[in-house]
């Protein structure tokens, strides 16, 4: 790999999981606020359901987001938008039906269709609309982000992915009982990602502990996705003490 510069993330440690979604609402709702057209990248998962609430509660409280337009991360390949498992109907759940955002502005990838064609047409969109000013990022218990899973490429662009068994294992309570979660995923690239103006990273728990070590204690490697982030000169880490265990930024 090419030698690059390397970043530290701005760090904020919080008490608990509450506070940590209510630190990474108020900046998001800052970055709305505050432009004419804010590009939001934005993640799925358990740890942004209580950044979404607030953020629902805060347009109850007045706050538009009419002007907003957002890229989700990834979405699992071969669900339809309307399958309870899919991320387009968690989104349109927990977010999208929830602010008064346009129809259309909220973008997630296809799980259906040519995967080729469908990753080749969200990068010209995500371009069409002048990048993603902040992206909202978890990550996994193994350092992946969005769906790049290790042993991805730091260049990777949207594109179709294996899910490694651990992350199957780990979303299997989002999906009905007795229902199958998929084996390959459309997700943006680590490149893509990166290509994002400003990245705020979550994570609440002592399980992510170990991975944010990886991520930033550790040289940049496609064994953890997430070290990628050491090459981006703006990530603001907002996490709990359970899930700061073992960082020293």
């Amino acid at each position: 790999m090419t030698q690059r510069a390397l970043y530290r993330p701005a760090l904020v440690v919080l008490e608990s999981p509450e506070a940590v979604a209510a630190e990474v609402a108020q900046r998001i709702l800052r970055f709305v606020e505050t432009r004419a057209h804010p590009v939001l990248g934005l993640a799925t998962g358990r740890t942004p359901l209580a950044v979404y609430a607030r953020l629902a509660a805060a347009h109850r409280a007045g706050t538009s987001f009419a002007a907003v337009e957002s890229f989700n991360l990834d979405e699992y390949f071969g669900l339809g938008p309307a399958h309870p498992g899919a991320f387009a109907c968690y989104m349109r759940r927990h977010f999208f039906e929830q602010v008064d955002m346009l129809a259309g502005h909220g973008h997630v990838p296809s799980g259906l269709g040519d995967p080729a064609l469908e990753a080749r047409a969200y990068e010209a969109t995500i371009a069409a609309a002048g990048g993603i000013g902040l992206q909202l990022l978890g990550i996994g218990r193994n350092g992946h982000i969005g769906f790049n899973e290790p042993g991805s490429e730091f260049d990777s662009r949207t594109r179709i992915v294996t899910l490694d068994e651990s992350t199957r294992r780990a979303n299997a309570k989002d999906f009905p009982e007795g229902t199958e979660v998929p084996r390959e995923a459309i997700t943006m690239g680590i490149g893509t990602i990166l290509e994002a103006r400003r990245i705020v990273l979550v994570a609440t728990g002592e399980a992510k502990s170990e991975a944010l070590h990886a991520a930033f204690h550790r040289p940049p490697s496609r064994g953890c996705p997430a070290s990628a982030l050491q090459l981006h000169p703006r990530v603001e880490l907002v996490c709990d003490v359970g899930a700061a265990q073992g960082l020293r930024l």
